[in-house]
């Protein structure tokens, strides 16, 4: 099921959207401003994202280049009244693959969205990753020590996120400020003791095979070291 995400102060215009899109069959988060939006993309993926430009807190084209900086390939729409020509190509700048004013026609707006979405294919996790004597399976957040049951770790979303993402670039260079974008959204000192944090549990949870090493380029990022 396609997933989207609303970002829209407007209570009617929410609702209208969130009714007639959950009709259409996509599933279907509503968030009211900029800085939920944040928050709700910290803690789930989205196929599309529906932006409103005037909102409160964060308007929507700072939190497009928010959006953009996270995960470049984020398909993302505006959908808003600020028709001048100067914001809709501001709007088509930052990376919008659509920019709609409102009042819009619903079943226009899904075909539109159909359409972008035609050219994000999308992309599935592996069912599991092995890493020398381990069996990670990011879809159930599990990680398996020699087949043995009794070993099972369980991560946290987070871990299981950064663990794949050491996953798809093993033994290659990955630059700190890169996981922190991906992850964290935020290249601050705090985001980035908390990554450290976060290593550090990883670690400890494949310390059982000695080939499998997260190695730190001081400053610079992280080796995922998978020797066998």
């Amino acid at each position: 099921m396609i997933s989207i995400l609303i970002v829209e102060d407007d209570a009617d215009v929410g609702n209208l959207l969130t009714q007639y899109l959950t009709l259409n069959d996509f599933k279907v988060e509503r968030v009211y401003n900029g800085k939920e939006a944040l928050s709700a993309l910290g803690k789930s993926c989205f196929d599309m994202i529906l932006l409103d430009v005037m909102m409160p807190e964060l308007n929507g084209f700072d939190l497009a280049q928010k959006i953009k900086a996270k995960n470049p390939e984020q398909a993302f729409l505006f959908l808003t009244a600020r028709a001048q020509k100067k914001d809709v190509l501001n709007g088509l700048k930052l990376g919008a693959d659509d920019y709609i004013t409102k009042p819009f026609d619903c079943d226009e707006l899904i075909l539109r969205i159909q359409n972008i979405l035609k050219r994000y294919p999308k992309k599935e996790l592996p069912e599991q990753y092995i890493l020398g004597d381990y069996v990670f399976q990011p879809h159930t957040l599990s990680l398996i020590h020699n087949g043995k049951e009794e070993t099972e770790q369980f991560l946290t979303q987070k871990e299981s996120d950064l663990l794949c993402l050491f996953c798809e670039h093993q033994n290659r260079l990955l630059r700190k400020e890169d996981i922190l974008k991906n992850l964290w959204e935020e290249t601050d000192f705090f985001s980035a003791r908390s990554l450290d944090v976060f290593v550090s549990r990883l670690r400890k949870y494949l310390k059982q095979d000695s080939c499998l090493k997260i190695e730190s380029l001081r400053g610079v990022g992280y080796y995922f070291r998978v020797e066998k």
